[in-house]
């Protein structure tokens, strides 16, 4: 049996974008982080360094898709250059602020700026879209693209902190700014692989966030994020407790590494079931995996329940990646792929404050009650969704958004 990953780079420059995509999109899990550890140095504020954190975070979520609905009408060629200048200027900035210890107020303008980053995951999604529309290999694409999304989270953050502290403080937020700058020149670069504008629909100046299945998926995503930032809050809450806190990093390993297993043993069988069947199999595995969180007692037992919940999160995201391909016009699959992503960064978002609210009042063991409450929407958004799309088998915009 020939290897699937290895047929995935055959096609002419897929080696080149793949590989520009993965440093372009590194500053998305170093950047947050990165400035959270070099504010906290320098100003001696957790409280400043995580609202300036937050208000990049939100200016992703919102511009993300913005940028990407501008892509899908002009061209990545045209829209990637000037919205990865305009996030590396707030970068830039910000950071000659900090040294030139200038007014709090011009941090948070920064990391305005800074928002406009590209969600380059899309981007990459969207090339390999083009070149294997309707083909199995498009999925194993989707899951390499997952897994590669996983490895990111996994090595940035730790990557961006190690910088600043052994450096110094502005170190992580640069190297971001600098991967960002070099991966994005290096992506557009690449002419022959860049998706052609697609003839625009009817529906050309509305969202595709109009689109039921999309509301669905985004939806879904943004449950399976708090999810995840749950496990990561309480999962170094639990270890600390415990007197282990250095155990938090297997702990999360854990988690990457079974997601990661899971999402490439996904990506590389040709499996007959229908997405639309996928979606809720993906879905009731999901709910049922946050359980066994609750049943932890020690470092060994949370690294059990933790590994089997990321068995299903990279399955999952692939399904959602592949359904959206299908219920979107390809001259806005750019922007639909964005919406998930961005949805997922919510979620993590909403998980990590709910799930450390929940601890600071009521303990470590309650904490879990946020990814089990997660773990129920995310299966009534399956179950409602199943029925949705099996009736949708065309792209036809939500008249009720």
């Amino acid at each position: 049996m020939s290897n699937p990953y290895l047929q995935l780079f055959q096609a002419p420059g897929t080696r080149g974008f793949a590989l520009a995509g993965l440093i372009a999109r590194m500053p998305i899990s170093m950047t947050g982080i990165g400035i959270i550890t070099m504010l906290s140095q320098l100003r001696g504020s957790y409280g400043l360094a995580g609202a300036v954190a937050a208000t990049f975070a939100f200016c992703c979520a919102i511009m993300a898709p913005q940028v990407s609905r501008l892509v899908d009408k002009h061209g990545q060629g045209k829209i990637l250059p000037p919205a990865a200048a305009i996030s590396v200027a707030g970068m830039a900035a910000l950071l000659i602020c900090v040294w030139q210890d200038a007014p709090d107020w011009s941090l948070f303008a920064c990391a305005v700026l800074a928002g406009f980053m590209p969600s380059m995951p899309a981007m990459v999604r969207a090339r390999w879209t083009e070149v294997y529309r309707g083909q199995p290999l498009l999925q194993t694409a989707y899951a390499l693209e997952t897994v590669l999304d996983e490895v990111c989270f996994i090595i940035g953050p730790p990557i961006s902190v190690g910088l600043s502290v052994a450096l110094f403080p502005q170190a992580g937020p640069l190297v971001a700014m600098l991967l960002l700058a070099v991966g994005v020149a290096a992506f557009i670069l690449q002419k022959g692989s860049e998706p052609p504008i697609h003839a625009a629909t009817h529906h050309e100046n509305n969202s595709v966030i109009r689109y039921a299945e999309v509301r669905i998926l985004t939806l879904l995503l943004i449950a399976m994020g708090v999810i995840v930032g749950t496990v990561d809050v309480v999962s170094v809450a639990f270890a600390q407790n415990q007197g282990m806190p250095a155990a938090a990093s297997i702990v999360l390993s854990v988690y990457a590494i079974g997601s990661c297993a899971a999402g490439l043993l996904f990506g590389a069988f040709k499996i007959s079931t229908p997405l639309q069947r996928l979606f809720l199999y993906c879905g009731a595995a999901t709910a049922l995996a946050t359980l066994p969180m609750l049943l932890a007692w020690n470092i060994a037992t949370l690294a059990v329940a933790v590994g089997i919940a990321g068995l299903f999160f990279a399955p999952s995201m692939i399904v959602a990646m592949g359904l959206v391909e299908s219920a979107v016009p390809s001259a806005k699959l750019t922007e639909g792929l964005t919406w998930l992503i961005t949805g997922l960064g919510i979620g993590v978002s909403i998980g990590a404050a709910a799930s450390g609210w929940v601890v600071d009042i009521a303990g470590t063991r309650a904490g879990f009650l946020v990814a089990l409450a997660a773990g129920a929407a995310v299966l009534l958004i399956s179950l409602y969704g199943y029925g949705v799309l099996r009736r949708r088998q065309t792209p036809v915009p939500a008249l009720s958004a």
